[in-house]
C-alpha cells in the first residue's frame, strides 16, 4: 500500500515512517509539505493512503479536505493533525476523511487508525466516541451544529485573525466572511464578537 504524507514537518513525518516500519504493506515513498502541490502531488503519486495535515501551509484545511474527496472520491484519507479532536475529528469525516487522530494521542492508537483506514474503516478516537454518545454540555454542542466553513471562519478568527485576512485564506470576499460572522453570533445565541472568541478559545477552537 502506497501513503502519501502530505505535511511540512520533517520530524513528524519521520516519525510516522519509523513507527510503522514493522508493517511491511505500507510503503512512504512520496511527500507533499506544500498545500499549493496537494492535487498534484497526489495526481502524481496515486497513493492507496493519504495522510494528511489540515494546517499544510498554503492550504484551506477543510476545504481542501472536500476538494480531494470530491476529484478522488476512492482514495483513503487520514487526518492527522494538531488541532482538538472534540471539534474537528466529526467535521473532517463529514467533509470527507475516512478518519481522525490526534498527532497527541499515543503511538498503539495512532497504528490502529492506520489498519482500519488502510481496511477501508472509519476511525475515531474511543474519546471521541464516548463524547458524541454521551457528552451533553451545552457549548459543546452549539459548537458542533456549525457548518464546516462557519467552523473554519470562527477558527480563523479566534486565531486573531482579520475580515481581509480570512477572507484571502478561505478564497471567500470580506462581505462574506462579515455575514458569517453574523451567522455565528446567532447560532450561538451570543451578543458580540469579543465573547464568541472568548468562547472558542475557552473550547481550543483556534489554528
Amino acid at each position: 500500500m502506497h501513503i502519501l504524507l502530505a505535511d511540512h514537518h520533517p520530524i513528524f513525518r519521520r516519525g510516522i515512517k519509523c513507527m510503522m516500519k514493522d508493517h511491511k504493506k505500507f510503503q512512504f515513498k512520496s511527500k507533499i509539505d506544500d498545500g499549493k502541490n496537494l492535487i498534484s502531488g497526489i495526481l502524481e503519486h496515486n497513493p492507496d493512503l493519504l495522510i494528511l495535515e489540515l494546517d499544510l501551509p498554503n492550504s484551506n484545511g477543510m476545504g481542501s479536505l472536500r476538494e480531494i474527496r470530491s476529484i478522488f472520491p476512492e482514495l483513503k484519507v487520514l487526518v492527522v493533525s494538531s488541532h482538538p479532536e472534540e471539534i474537528y475529528a466529526v467535521s473532517s469525516v463529514n467533509a470527507g476523511a475516512n478518519g481522525y487522530i490526534s498527532k497527541t494521542r499515543p503511538v498503539k492508537e495512532i497504528r490502529e487508525a492506520f489498519i482500519k483506514v488502510s481496511q477501508g474503516d472509519t476511525f475515531l478516537s474511543e474519546d471521541i466516541k464516548k463524547q458524541i454518545k454521551y457528552r451533553q454540555n451545552g457549548s459543546i454542542l452549539k459548537f458542533k451544529k456549525l457548518s464546516i466553513r462557519e467552523l473554519e471562519v470562527l477558527s480563523l478568527l479566534s486565531s486573531g485573525k482579520r475580515n481581509k485576512d480570512i477572507a484571502q485564506q478561505l478564497s471567500i470576499n470580506e462581505k462574506t466572511v462579515s455575514t458569517y460572522k453574523t451567522r455565528l453570533l446567532k447560532k450561538l445565541n451570543i451578543d458580540n464578537i469579543a465573547d464568541l472568541i472568548h468562547q472558542s478559545r475557552l473550547l481550543h477552537i483556534t489554528n
